[in-house]
């Protein structure tokens, strides 16, 4: 499928042959996140483990009672849109999920407590299903080339919205790419 920029608004891609289509997502910017407080889980296999995981670590933190202190994070190592497909279609995508906690916190058996790293990054936000972010991040990357950027770790989604409470067309995707 071939997407193009809609002329009527910079910021949106339409889809060629379907007028009703139309992608919306926030400006491009270079952003400074600080370090991340996390507990996570770290699995290969396909990006269909994502919500398994999510949950999984989010049932550790109510039984520990530990204190969330921002959305559920999911962190992509793989970084072309090539290495992606390949990964997810042969099972070998290494699929690391986290949420950010506060306070002393012990991970347990597969579950781990960590710092994600912070720096410069490039953020964007698609809004729309999961499932429709593809020309978000090709648009992404086509910026990220176009500054001389070059990406220096995994890609992070951040989901500020929860998909079981929001239609489809409200969901809310943050990407964040490391650059250097």
């Amino acid at each position: 499928m071939n997407f193009t920029f809609a002329p009527r608004d910079p910021n949106a891609l339409t889809i060629p042959g379907d007028d009703s289509m139309v992608l919306e997502m926030d400006e491009i910017t270079i952003v400074d996140i600080p370090p991340q407080k996390v507990l996570g889980i770290t699995k290969t296999g396909s990006y269909q483990l994502i919500p398994e995981l999510l949950m999984k670590v989010i049932g550790y933190i109510g039984s520990e009672k530990i204190t969330i202190t921002g959305p559920p994070v999911f962190l992509c190592h793989e970084t072309s849109p090539e290495s992606v497909t390949v990964a997810n279609e042969t099972g070998t995508a290494v699929v690391e999920v986290a949420w950010p906690v506060a306070g002393t916190v012990k991970g347990s058996h597969d579950i781990r407590a960590y710092e994600l790293p912070g720096g410069k990054m490039v953020h964007a936000v698609h809004t729309g299903p999961y499932v429709e972010c593809e020309p978000t991040y090709i648009r992404l990357f086509a910026w990220i080339r176009e500054k001389g950027l070059t990406i220096t770790g995994p890609i992070r989604e951040v989901y500020p919205n929860d998909p079981r409470e929001v239609p489809p067309e409200e969901i809310i995707t943050e990407i964040y790419v490391p650059v250097a």
